[in-house]
């Protein structure tokens, strides 16, 4: 993974690269930590559990960590299913969290 594929992936590397103090070694290293996160696959099973106070609380703490590394294609699925389970919505949260999967994987792959 480097800065130019996290650009052409949709990352906003300035933007990440500046709360890491503009040190690249260390933005990816804490990328290659935030993507080994174990509330990726947690989140997907309190989602099929319909434990939606369980999701909020994951979601909202995956939608910070993708937040301040800019991954915007990762964050925004995340960032909608926290509003959306913040408001109680009855909604189609496994859409957003494939989505968010499949963005994921695709950097994973990079």
């Amino acid at each position: 993974m480097t800065l130019e594929s996290l650009k052409e992936f949709g990352a906003d590397i300035n933007e990440g690269l500046a709360r890491c103090m503009n040190n690249e070694e260390f933005y990816l290293k804490m990328i290659t930590m935030g993507l080994a996160d174990e509330r990726f696959e947690a989140l997907g099973s309190v989602l099929e559990a319909k434990d939606l106070d369980t999701a909020f609380e994951i979601a909202h703490a995956l939608k910070g960590v993708l937040g301040n590394l800019a991954l915007t294609p990762i964050y925004e699925p995340v960032s909608e299913m926290t509003e959306r389970l913040r408001a109680g919505e009855d909604a189609d949260y496994m859409s957003l969290y494939n989505l968010m999967k499949e963005q994921r994987e695709k950097l994973l792959s990079m």
